[in-house]
């Protein structure tokens, strides 16, 4: 070997110094005004010289394994020697060990390295193809294969020539047994921080079925999806074991109950023989008279199960509206630009339109906002006294606030273990429909309840990220505002997202998501990125 000046290193010594010092040139602000175009050179002549690197370093490793050089230094093993003396990771120290062994059984792959004729990423690929083949026949096969590239074959060509020659000799030595499956494995490596690395050799049959659940849960999740095919495959693997665990279907899983959870509209429950009864004996109780359940009842009702009951309703803000005309029919009150208000003789409920029914329970002639005089036909007729003496009307303003109010109190009138929905579901429904019903707002709490969970996958079914729609299987409960930050636990801070807008967009890339009243949601990137679940609000006319 020459260098530029003619010179030919006189030891080992010099060469290694005559390489290093060609290297810190190379690495030297000196080398970095080289063209861009020119760098191409650069980069084929380098492949070379890693070639002959990898077969250096394979000769040099062998005779040190050889004579067991490793243990003066107290070491059991070269790739011991290696991690401990050469800043080599384990992996890799024992990745050198098995090169060095397979380019020991392979002299012609170590011979093509050495000159520069082959990499060592095609040699790896050489060795990794003809493997199956018996060891006498892999000389040869070697011969072929590095001959096809020195002629300019492709890697492609070699893998052809390579399955020829293994397909060749199978032929001549038929084994019906021999299909491969006896070298199948997967192995998990464990390394620094909880990572891990997977590799394996993977039958026809477990390669269908994993290319198939990569390719269906590993597809672009939308606009915001910037991740790399590879990086969707990783995470749709883990989204396919977790898939699996919540679907109880690994082993230690099996055999848990079936949990059921019924659905059962408030407004059936009313409708159903006895709910009429039930409704005034609840009234009657919250207004302080008996008439809560009690006896085997009250023991029904307290019965547990694993069938989970979820009464379902709406909120129906014309309601309100009546309880607000109810409060004002009584003092003559009404609403801005309502018609003549409220509280006509013959009942409430009349507007505008002269709809109306609530029924005359008020506003009548006998009743609070009426009159008893005989020559009175009851409060809020056209020219009653009544009507001439009521407040002024409330102004919309007013009216939404105190609607917004009331609505409150209903809420709070009507919700909770003893409200009018549980009250319904247990008097009228048998076991295991009438069990009690549970809490879904427990504030801060380290886990998320069943009960708050179930009730969450109810309402938004599927992700509610805008525009996702992954099935609730797919999905996690997560905390709107995160739990570090003094989240609640509870059905109204918390919504259903899928592994890839849950772990990857919320936790690593910083967008946040906003759950509106009317269960939409909009989602805010990092970028100034606004996604929203719904169209923009129709433009009213006028």
């Amino acid at each position: 070997m020459c260098t530029g000046g003619g010179q030919v290193p006189g030891s080992i010594a010099e060469a290694l110094r005559m390489t290093g010092a060609g290297l810190d040139y190379l690495n030297s602000p000196a080398a970095a005004g080289l063209a861009a175009s020119a760098a191409g050179e650069v980069l084929a002549a380098l492949g070379v010289i890693g070639a002959k690197h990898t077969a250096a370093h394979a000769a040099f490793l062998r005779r040190f394994d050889a004579a067991g050089a490793h243990d003066a230094d107290g070491y059991g093993t070269s790739a011991a020697w290696l991690a401990a003396r050469t800043q080599l990771s384990v992996k890799d120290a024992k990745a050198a060990v098995w090169r060095m062994r397979r380019l020991t059984e392979r002299p012609r792959l170590q011979d093509a390295l050495a000159r520069g004729e082959l990499s060592w990423s095609w040699a790896a690929e050489i060795i990794e193809l003809t493997r199956k083949l018996p060891a006498g026949l892999r000389g040869g096969t070697d011969r072929i294969l590095l001959d096809a590239a020195s002629r300019g074959a492709t890697l492609a060509d070699l893998r052809y020539l390579a399955a020829c020659a293994l397909q060749r000799w199978l032929s001549q030595h038929p084994d019906p047994d021999d299909d491969g499956f006896d070298d199948r494995y997967v192995q998990v490596g464990v390394t620094f921080g909880g990572a891990a690395c997977i590799r394996g050799n993977l039958t026809p049959e477990c390669s269908a079925a994993v290319q198939a659940v990569l390719e269906a849960l590993g597809k672009t999740a939308g606009p915001e999806d910037t991740r790399t095919e590879h990086q969707r495959f990783h995470d749709a693997l883990q989204a396919g074991c977790e898939l699996l665990i919540r679907a109880k279907m690994v082993p230690d899983r099996a055999g848990a109950d079936t949990h059921v959870a019924v659905h059962i509209p408030l407004s059936q429950l009313r409708q159903m023989p006895g709910a009429s009864q039930l409704e005034d004996a609840w009234i009657r109780g919250r207004l302080g008279e008996d008439g809560y359940l009690q006896g085997k009842d009250a023991e029904t009702a307290a019965c547990d199960a694993l069938i989970i009951p979820v009464v379902t309703g709406h909120a129906d803000l014309t309601i309100v509206d009546t309880m607000i005309e109810l409060a004002l029919s009584a003092i003559g009150g009404g609403r801005a630009g309502h018609g003549d208000g409220i509280g006509h003789g013959d009942g409430i409920g009349h507007g505008d339109d002269g709809s109306g029914d609530v029924g005359g329970s008020y506003g009548s002639g006998d009743g609070p906002g009426g009159s008893n005089d005989s020559d009175s036909d009851g409060a809020g007729s056209g020219g009653g006294d009544a009507a001439r003496a009521r407040p002024g009307a409330m102004s919309p303003e007013a009216w939404a606030a105190l609607r917004y109010a009331i609505a409150r109190l209903a809420v709070d009138l009507v919700s909770g273990p003893g409200g009018i929905a549980a009250v319904l579901r247990a008097g009228l429904l048998q076991a295991p429909y009438n069990t009690p019903s549970l809490p879904l707002d427990i504030g801060y709490s380290e886990d998320i309840p069943a009960s708050i969970r179930r009730a969450v996958i109810l309402r938004d079914r599927r992700c509610a990220w805008p525009r996702c729609g992954r099935p609730a299987a797919c999905c996690d409960v997560h905390h709107i505002t995160h739990k570090k930050d003094g989240g609640k636990t509870s059905v109204s801070s918390c919504v259903l997202l899928c592994q890839f807008h849950h772990d990857v967009c919320i936790h690593r890339w910083g967008w946040q998501i906003t759950l509106h009243p009317d269960g939409t949601t909009t989602a805010y990137g990092p970028r100034g990125q606004i996604l929203h679940s719904h169209s923009p609000p129709a433009v009213r006319a006028g």
